[in-house]
């Protein structure tokens, strides 16, 4: 792990993944490596009422149900849809099923607009082909296919940022579970093994970019991933991601619990604004998501620890606020001085605190990029 800059969960939780494994005597679908109580625990974290040797801690945080309806979904022939707004932990939770049921989380295809159907087939190793001709040892099988001949989850990432020819492309997968490669006369179908399923992420605010067809919805279960309202648990959320953060840079910093509270105030307040506006001048281009939120913290205590007193300051965490939020510079940069001079500025000098020295650290932000 020393050597990754981001380990994958498999690979990060291995030792817990191999304790859950040991004392599992549940029954697993499948090639599954967890049964789906434990691949539950596994995302979650265990209770009391589990009655287990070990403390298991949760890792993504949002309704259970909403777990156990993707748990029954892959354990089924269907594909699962993961959908919501950015930032709501869609593809940490698909990351997070796939290392549990497979221990391999890492067979993931992004879609983006350049995103071709050999990217979920196949393509060839041309020098091989040359050298060769076409066969399946010059074949170089996509990571949907790998999934597919091992029995495994497979990630589809960002499936409306792809065209529509991809998408067509992994409905006769989803259906027919094999794939046809007619450039060989023989081996020339690779059929999915039980086991083999497709975790697909889609952003919400992505409707009408290459919008899903009614067939390939029919082929996936939607289960949508619903932004977190309740201020306790977008602080577990904060707080879980800025240990983690704090572990891989081996820094020792404490969170102070007030700047945590202004961090979360900071964004409920905004969302209220957005919430409230007329029209898209008034809304800052941020989703004011919870994990725009914790990548304001990051910015600012790599900041305090590399440029500042070791120590997380109120002032330090305004300034990275404005400079994560604001990425049109003249509307963002007036919403957020707006914001400043009409909420925190009477909120300072009623409640004083640390209010004060956010309001300034902000203000001088702002000053720097006007």
């Amino acid at each position: 792990m020393t050597e990754m800059l981001r380990a994958p969960a498999e690979v990060k939780y291995a030792d817990e993944l191999d304790w859950l494994e040991s004392v599992d005597d549940g029954p697993k679908p499948y090639s599954w490596r967890l049964s789906p109580r434990m691949v539950r625990l596994f995302v979650l974290g265990s209770q009391k009422s589990d009655k287990l040797g070990r403390q298991v801690d949760q890792k993504w945080f949002g309704d259970a149900s909403l777990v156990e309806r993707a748990v029954v979904t892959l354990a089924s022939d269907r594909g699962l849809l993961l959908i919501g707004d950015p930032g709501t932990g869609k593809s940490w939770l698909a990351e997070l099923l796939a290392a549990a049921i497979s221990r391999d989380s890492t067979l993931v295809v992004q879609g983006t607009a350049g995103t071709t159907e050999d990217h979920i087939k196949y393509s060839w190793n041309v020098s091989m082909v040359i050298a060769q001709g076409q066969s399946r040892e010059s074949m170089i099988p996509s990571p949907i296919m790998t999934a597919m001949e091992r029995g495994v989850i497979g990630r589809f990432e960002e499936l409306t940022r792809s065209t529509s020819d991809v998408q067509d492309a992994l409905i006769s997968i989803l259906s027919e579970k094999y794939v046809s490669i007619p450039e060989l006369d023989n081996d020339n179908v690779v059929f999915a093994k039980p086991g083999f399923s497709v975790i697909a992420t889609a952003n919400s605010r992505d409707r009408g970019v290459n919008d899903l067809s009614s067939a390939l919805k029919r082929r996936f279960n939607f289960v949508r991933i619903p932004v977190v309202t309740n201020r306790r648990s977008e602080a577990d959320i904060v707080r879980f991601r800025t240990a983690e953060l704090l572990r891989r840079h081996q820094i020792e910093l404490d969170l102070p619990p007030t700047l945590l509270d202004i961090l979360l105030q900071s964004f409920a307040d905004l969302r209220t604004a957005a919430a409230s506006a007329t029209s898209d001048d008034e809304k800052l281009e941020s989703a004011l998501s919870t994990a725009e939120q914790i990548g304001v913290l990051e910015d600012a205590i790599l900041h305090s620890q590399f440029f500042g007193e070791k120590q997380l300051h109120a002032g330090t965490l305004a300034s990275s606020l404005v400079g994560s939020l604001a990425r049109r510079s003249s509307e963002d940069l007036a919403i957020l001085n707006k914001y400043l001079h009409g909420v925190v500025e009477p909120r300072g000098r009623k409640d004083g605190g640390l209010w004060p020295e956010f309001l300034e650290g902000g203000r001088q932000a702002i000053a720097v990029l006007s």
